[in-house]
């Protein structure tokens, strides 16, 4: 497990990632390296808590929407909680909300997605 990406679970089918510091290309790369190999094994569904992100950029928001694009192919989902304001509004502004969903709490997301 690297700095970035403090621990990876799974739940109802749900892959859980939790994030902690600078969501930027490094971050991103790491998110997107997850998320294709479980994508590789079948599974489709991921959660991503950011609980410890309080900053993006705008590198690691297209790595995300390149998840996304490719979410898309094979009718997978994604979604975020546990957002800083900051972030939400990032997410809102660049796009990502109008492909996947922001939630309050881990509950609501793996019930919602």
């Amino acid at each position: 497990m690297s700095d970035f990406i403090k621990s990876v679970k799974q739940e109802n089918g749900i892959v859980i990632i939790e994030t902690n510091g600078y969501l930027n290309n490094t971050g991103g790369e790491e998110i997107s390296a997850i998320c294709y190999e479980k994508m590789a094994s079948g599974q489709f569904k991921f959660l991503i808590n950011m609980a410890g992100t309080k900053i993006v950029n705008s590198i690691g928001v297209s790595i995300i929407i390149e998840i996304i694009e490719k979410l898309q192919e094979v009718d997978g989902k994604i979604g975020y909680y546990n957002l800083a304001p900051i972030v939400s509004k990032t997410f809102n502004i660049m796009g990502l909300t109008k492909y996947s969903t922001v939630f309050e709490l881990e509950e609501e997301a793996i019930n919602g997605l």
